[in-house]
């Protein structure tokens, strides 16, 4: 009997998989920090006989070379992938048996789309297709996105999602489930997935990749593309090169007057505490990504890359998690760290910065005429329409942009409160008088404040 057991990347909303039968297993599009995997493995009692990648990923960097290396699996990479390590180079239509006492098997399909040399790997038991791991390719209700290779390719790209989706639906039952790498928060999806879970059938019946003509599809799917994580064009080269093997051993621990040196040499100083917690109060010029928020994204799509940085976290399981999500995106070592809170971060007798925080009825109330509105939604959201009067600036380029913020106070939403709360702490270590509104957008209407729309 076969299993396939997902491996949950929330962060970066991605999945990576386990699959076999009694003895063996194959992992699919392994996370950097593989002890997940082993882990999975170890609660099936089974070993892990084959690593297989769909694509060389460009949101995240892979633990499968080093996943092959520890557990001496035959490591399958696509043929195409242009990589400097050995591998098994895997092309259209090559089997590999995973469990042959339990007559499980892998069939690599090729899928070209999200990259050129993008493959699928449809498992089959006795012979059956059961699932297929579709990595980039067909997602759920959308496909990945085609334009993160080469922007002379993006439109060829795009024509060949909609070919290869067709050819997965054409090729598999209905009842095959489909298991995508990416599509679940993921910037490498064209388009925000909803559901957890589907089926070739079900993508038959709702996919545009599958119900549109490619004309259509294609001209939709370039109009829909929005920018990209500025980390996404390190991470294929890290992955074609081969990736180091991860240390999560805890960073040196840096008491007040290292967190100040490191601020006054220009590096980062991130607090991962709460956006409620960092407004109450913290060191003046550190940076509030939350741990429980997208910190791998947001952060490594925002801080510039090289640049040191120093965690501040409430609690060492807090800053050790955060670790294990910069990991994935190549931020392998913070330059220290600390844990507590600002009484422990700060000089003797110097007092935390603070910054209130308020709601859409809030700044209704208040009024909008003498302060200033700061949209920092992505230019999708803005164009369902935003505050009249405000100014709109996308999260990822405010940290370039700071010098475009008008004069006044600094009133900042997004959508929800997250991203607000990080450009709200880059206003405030500039000095910038700022209130975050911690509210979702929906309430902004409720609260009477005029909207424009389109």
């Amino acid at each position: 009997m076969f299993f396939v057991d997902t491996i949950e990347l929330a962060g970066l909303g991605n999945r990576s998989y386990l699959a076999g039968g009694e003895n063996a297993a194959v992992a699919v599009d392994p996370p950097r920090d593989i002890d997940q995997v082993l882990a999975a493995a170890a609660r099936r009692g089974v070993r892990i006989s084959h690593v297989v990648e769909t694509h060389l990923h460009n949101d995240y960097v892979t633990g499968g070379l080093e996943l092959a290396r520890i557990t001496g699996a035959q490591y399958l990479v696509p043929a195409d992938a242009n990589v400097s390590f050995a591998r098994i180079p895997v092309a259209d239509g090559d089997t590999v048996e995973i469990d042959p006492g339990s007559r499980v098997a892998l069939a690599a399909l090729a899928t070209p789309g999200h990259t050129p040399h993008h493959t699928s790997y449809v498992l089959r038991e006795a012979g059956r297709p059961v699932a297929v791991f579709t990595g980039g390719s067909l997602l759920i209700g959308t496909v990945g996105r085609p334009d993160l290779v080469e922007p002379r390719l993006t439109e060829r790209l795009a024509r060949a999602q909609h070919a290869s989706a067709h050819r997965l639906a054409a090729g598999l039952p209905d009842e095959t489930a489909v298991l995508p790498t990416h599509g679940f928060g993921s910037f490498c999806s064209s388009a925000q997935s909803e559901g957890d879970r589907t089926t070739i059938g079900k993508e038959k019946a709702t996919n545009t990749a599958l119900t549109v003509d490619v004309d259509t599809f294609v001209a939709d799917l370039l109009a829909g593309l929005e920018d990209v994580p500025a980390y996404y064009v390190h991470m294929g080269p890290a992955n074609a090169a081969g990736p180091d093997p991860v240390d999560l051993t805890p960073p040196s621990l840096a008491d007040a007057a290292e967190i100040a040196a490191r601020l006054a040499a220009g590096e980062w100083v991130v607090d991962l505490r709460s956006r409620v917690a960092f407004a109450e109060g913290h060191v003046a010029g550190s940076f509030n990504f939350e741990a429980d928020g997208k910190i791998a994204t947001y952060l490594a799509w925002m801080i510039p890359w090289g640049k040191p940085v120093t965690l501040l976290a409430e609690s060492a399981e807090q800053l050790a998690a955060a670790q294990r999500e910069l990991v994935r995106v190549g931020i392998d070592r913070p330059a220290a760290a600390a844990t507590g809170g600002p009484d422990a971060w700060l000089p003797r007798g110097e007092k935390p910065a603070s910054f209130p925080r308020s709601t859409f009825a809030g700044l209704a109330a208040r009024g909008t005429d003498d302060v200033v509105v700061l949209d920092v939604r992505r230019d999708s959201e803005r164009a369902q329409g935003g505050i009249e009067g405000s100014a709109h600036i996308p999260l990822h380029q405010l940290h370039g942009r700071l010098g475009e913020v008008p004069p006044g106070t600094v009133w900042v939403h997004c959508a929800g409160g997250m991203r607000a709360a990080i450009a709200a702490s880059l206003l405030d270590a500039t000095g910038r008088d700022v209130v975050a509104v911690d509210d979702g957008f929906d309430a902004a209407a409720d609260a009477g404040l005029p909207l424009t729309t389109g």
